[in-house]
């Protein structure tokens, strides 16, 4: 796997999860303040909750200028955006969504698989990247976390972490398909409202 697209997994995931938290921070009517700490949590959150449970350095963080830059541009072009854009953007979030979903949960893989970690650490890797930054994102905007209660989000992220885990899947080309099956699956749970088994112990009526 090349360095080069290790990290455009990473720029991609980078900026459609800055954008997304920049757009849930403006309708929860957060300052520009909020917009930006809501974008940079979004972008970095699962990284750096990765990070912790690996036994990477959270200041490693304060080394990635580029993302850094990147994530504060997405979220100042968010923020500046006419309205009638933002709304478009609504209306395909979940697609913004599912490609940082998809491209985060593999960088966290390709992550821990280059630290020589087994697989199970290497899905868990891809699971919190891939999801980390949503979940502090909606709990910041005093939300119920989109993962925990909405179609099947999470499980996509596991099943790249295992697969490139199992070394199946090696090659640039070989993840980059796994980059659009992930998008597909994932957007095919929104389309077909694919939802994990649930129970409630609330009563009806």
């Amino acid at each position: 796997m090349d360095l080069e697209v290790f990290e455009l997994f990473s720029i991609i995931g980078t900026i459609a999860f800055a954008m997304s938290g920049a757009v849930v921070a403006m309708e929860e009517k957060y300052d520009i303040l909020g917009v930006f700490v809501l974008g940079l949590v979004t972008a970095f959150g699962g990284g750096v909750i990765r990070n912790v449970l690996i036994g990477v350095p959270v200041t490693t963080l304060w080394s990635q200028g580029l993302f850094l830059k990147i994530a504060i541009v997405a979220t100042a072009i968010a923020f500046v955006l006419p309205l009638k854009w933002i709304r478009h953007w609504k209306r395909i979030e979940a697609f913004f969504d599912a490609i940082g979903l998809s491209a985060f949960a593999i960088q966290g893989a390709l992550y821990a698989t280059h630290m020589n970690h087994p697989v199970s650490v290497v899905m868990v890797a891809a699971v919190l990247t891939g999801i980390g930054g949503g979940m502090i994102r909606d709990l910041l905007a005093g939300r119920k976390p989109l993962v925990l209660r909405d179609e099947i989000y999470a499980v996509w992220a596991m099943l790249a972490g295992l697969l490139i885990g199992l070394g199946w899947l090696t090659t640039d080309i070989e993840m980059l398909a796994l980059f659009v099956v992930v998008i597909v699956l994932r957007m095919f749970s929104v389309y077909y409202k694919w939802k994990l088994p649930r129970r409630s112990i609330q009563k009806m009526g």
